[in-house]
This record gives C-alpha cells, sequence and structure tokens, in this order.
C-alpha cells in the first residue's frame, strides 16, 4: 500500500493543473483528491464537496482559530484557500495517497510539512502570454481578474525551484504521459 503519501500539484492559474490531476485520478486507484475549503464562488459545474468545500469566510476562520489546516493561504484578497488535516487523514484511513491541485504557496507549504513522504510537481505554463491566452479561452472570469491571475503567476514562476520537479506543459498529450510516469514512480519508492 502507498498511503501516507502526498502528490502536490502547483501551478499558475491556466497552467493545466487541474486538467492533469484529473486526468491521472482516470486511470489510478491508488489516489484520492484532496478536496480543499476556499471562500470563493463556485464556478460554473463546480461541485461542493467534489471539488471543493464552499464555506464562508466566517466558517474558514473559525478553522483557522481551531488549528484544523495543514496549510491556508489568502490566494486573492479576501478568498482563501485551505487544506483540512482531516481531509489528509481520511484520505490515508481509505489506504490511498493524497494529491492535491492547489495554488503555489500552498504546495509550497506542504512540502515543508510532509518533505519526506510527498512529490511536488510544479506545472509551467510555455510562456506568460500563453497563460493568459489559455485564461481568456475558459470565459470565466472579469478583465480585471485575468490581469490579477497574470500578475500572480509572474511571481509564482519564481517558486517553481522549490519544487521537486518542473513540468513544462506546452503538449497536454505528452505533459499527460510525462506526469503519470513521475507519480508512477514516486508511488512505487
Amino acid at each position: 500500500m502507498n498511503s501516507g503519501k502526498l502528490i502536490i500539484v502547483s501551478a499558475p492559474s491556466g497552467a493545466g493543473k487541474t486538467t492533469l490531476v484529473k486526468h491521472l485520478l482516470e486511470v489510478s486507484n491508488e489516489l484520492e483528491f484532496s478536496i480543499s475549503c476556499t471562500t470563493r464562488s463556485p464556478r460554473e459545474n463546480e461541485v461542493h464537496g467534489k471539488d471543493y468545500h464552499f464555506i464562508s469566510s466566517e466558517e474558514f476562520k473559525q478553522k483557522v482559530e481551531n488549528q484544523e489546516f495543514a496549510e491556508w493561504e489568502e490566494v486573492y484578497t479576501d478568498i482563501l484557500y485551505g487544506t483540512l488535516k482531516s481531509e489528509i487523514e481520511r484520505i490515508w484511513a481509505n489506504g490511498k495517497s493524497v494529491i492535491f491541485d492547489i495554488d503555489v504557496e500552498g504546495g509550497v507549504n506542504l512540502k515543508k510539512l510532509y518533505p519526506e513522504n510527498s512529490l511536488s510537481i510544479f506545472i509551467m505554463p510555455p510562456s506568460v502570454e500563453e497563460l493568459e491566452k489559455r485564461l481568456r479561452g475558459r470565459n470565466t472570469d472579469a478583465e480585471e481578474i485575468i490581469q490579477m491571475r497574470v500578475e500572480k503567476a509572474e511571481k509564482e514562476l519564481l517558486l517553481a525551484p522549490k519544487f521537486d520537479v518542473v513540468l513544462i506543459n506546452s503538449d497536454l498529450e505528452q505533459s499527460k504521459q510525462e506526469f503519470a510516469r513521475l507519480v508512477e514512480e514516486f508511488l512505487q519508492q
């Protein structure tokens, strides 16, 4: 059994981390997705309890005060994200390894908490221009949100060296294969 391991996947918004994580979950029965808490509103097609636990700022702050999070971050002003300790423990109790689709700061923080039993992978976009093009292609965010995400991405790219592996996602099919190979090798250790 590979329980007790964590796969930490981080990237700037629009780099493709969610697509890669979802693909891996479809082809692997050794992993279970860690559902984060967030104070932001759900996007179209996002389901509470499946994609995120959508909670109020007050509830989030109470969980911080109760030390229920393994890590948490104010990713954007008044938009909080966090990983519940109970979520990690639940997945390990099921005999699975945990896979995270998490913002860059959160990924760095999780790696610090679990240095020995985690693999941290930074999904790198081919360029900031391509990242912006992908964000626009989603048609989910207003212009000021896109600009905020691009500015944040430029800062996040500087944190890539803090990860165990940097995977450049320029060709999705190739990236899916390389991503699956990296994770499989880690789980077999």
